[in-house]
């Protein structure tokens, strides 16, 4: 048998922020419990629900030597769908409305406290992993505490460290001179072959240049990673680390999002009877949203972070050409820049009855709309990996998206003469290769519906469970153990 203990910021069911939530909380569940045991360890934040609090049992606590202070490291335990979860308390650190805050030092600080407390406090849990997997920079410093202060004690000798980038836009960057202070690491490891990174410190980079393997979540990230454009700075470091680099697609998890069985969706469906079930989730949602009430239309969904990232400046430069003059509807749930949540709002008062602008999130509302929509509308400027696809793809709704990351590996672009594909996508980021992506999308599904529907029966049988990424973590565990 072979530990693994992954180590995160975040995990459903019981804390989420994004999709590294869901990352941490399905994968471990898919990897083969005959040959691997594989818990997590999150922080125990004072905002978690108070029905997954209560599901906590105290393990044992310690005091610990941090920032000059000596802290408390309380260790809560719990188990859901068979794997094990452990808790770092402390509610200096993780106290607040929210997991993360805007003060980048203290979080920075938060997690340096995070990290040394969860190697701390191995030897206390009676579990012993062969493979620390780390997810992204709130946990960069784990690999180096490791080597730094831990690795001479016989309980250390002989772990393993992985380091997954969900998304390398975010590092944990502060100056040098602070950071020292704070991780109490000798000045040796603030160099430019370490921690240093143009002259600050930063987090990722030392757990990107100590880690054993490092993996991204998607195979075409991993290449783009190692350009000037994607690189975000660190492209260098990831071509000189290119043979212990790899990119394994993530997942979703096929009992939450199900067509057949999904309680959050007014009409059942699955492959065979989408031709007549779907669409009454169309009409279902036009009716709640007040959308003009026709099966005819074509519907397209957008559910996203309204950020840059997500290539909305080319949705806003197009709006007013796509929606004035196309038979479209569209459907916009989510939350972010203010630029972007009053755009939509604003064409949701011009279009009504076209629009409908959602500017909040909501679970149940975010299922309806994959259930209900024609199409997804995805243009990412880049995309790690991207979840709103594979959903899209499992609910029959033809994915229409910007070739980068995981949109590439995952969408395979339509081919009229040979009526291959999953979805429709473009190369460049520009508004005008997008919009005629979306129109020759719009004459597919208004002019040749049995070709449409051959689209959606190939996106509903892909798979892109988490069983199949989980046989290439294990394949990579297995390679790192030995």
């Amino acid at each position: 048998m072979k530990n693994v203990l992954f180590v995160a910021s975040e995990g459903v069911p019981f804390i989420k922020t994004g999709g590294l939530a869901d990352v941490v909380g399905s994968l471990p569940k898919c990897i083969d419990k005959r040959y691997f045991d594989v818990r997590v360890i999150i922080p125990k934040y004072t905002c978690m629900k108070q029905e997954w609090k209560d599901k906590l049992t105290f393990k044992t606590s310690f005091y610990m030597d941090f920032h000059w202070k000596n802290e408390y490291v309380g260790i809560l335990e719990a188990e859901v769908d068979g794997v094990k979860y452990y808790f770092i308390d402390n509610e200096m650190y993780f106290g607040g409305f929210k997991p993360y805050g805007s003060d980048t030092l203290f979080e920075i600080e938060k997690f340096a406290f995070f990290s040394k407390a969860v190697l701390s406090a191995l030897p206390l849990l009676d579990f012993k992993p062969d493979i620390i997997h780390c997810h992204d920079w709130q946990t960069g410093l784990v690999p180096v505490y490791l080597q730094e202060r831990f690795q001479g004690n016989d309980f250390f000798h002989g772990i393993r460290t992985v380091m997954t980038i969900h998304n390398l836009k975010f590092q944990g960057k502060w100056d040098t001179k602070s950071i020292r202070d704070i991780t109490g690491l000798p000045e040796y490891y603030f160099m430019p072959d370490k921690l240093e990174c143009y002259k600050d410190a930063n987090l990722l980079k030392g757990g990107l240049v100590f880690a054993d393997a490092i993996t991204t979540v998607s195979e075409t990230y991993a290449e783009e990673i190692k350009t000037d454009f994607y690189g975000e700075g660190l492209n260098g470091l990831l071509c000189a680390r290119a043979g212990d680099l790899r990119g394994i697609v993530n997942g979703i998890d096929y009992d939450d999002f199900n067509p057949e069985k999904d309680t959050m969706i007014t009409h059942h469906y699955n492959a065979m009877n989408f031709r007549k079930e779907k669409i009454k989730n169309k009409r279902a949602l036009q009716e709640e949203l007040g959308l003009d009430k026709t099966d005819k239309t074509m519907m397209i969904g957008i559910v996203s972070r309204l950020t840059d990232q997500k290539g909305l400046d080319l949705v806003s430069y197009i709006m007013d050409e796509w929606c004035g003059t196309d038979n479209i509807q569209l459907v916009v749930l989510g939350t972010g820049d203010e630029q972007y949540e009053n755009m939509f709002r604003h064409y949701d008062w011009k279009y009504h009855g076209k629009v409908s602008a959602n500017i909040y999130y909501s679970e149940d509302l975010s299922h309806r709309v994959y259930a209900a929509c024609d199409a997804f509308l995805m243009p990412s400027l880049f995309e790690p990996c991207g979840l709103s696809q594979l959903m899209a793809l499992r609910y029959g709704t033809v994915p229409i998206v910007r070739e980068t990351g995981g949109l590439k590996d995952t969408v395979e672009p339509y081919n009229e003469y040979e009526s291959t594909g999953t979805g429709f996508s473009f190369v460049n980021y520009n508004a005008h290769e997008m919009l005629s992506c979306i129109r020759y999308a719009e004459k597919v599904y208004y002019e040749n519906k049995r070709e449409w529907n051959k689209i959606v029966d190939r996106g509903m049988g892909t798979d892109y469970s988490w069983h199949v990424s989980a046989m290439k973590y294990q394949e990579m565990y297995d390679w790192l153990i030995g």
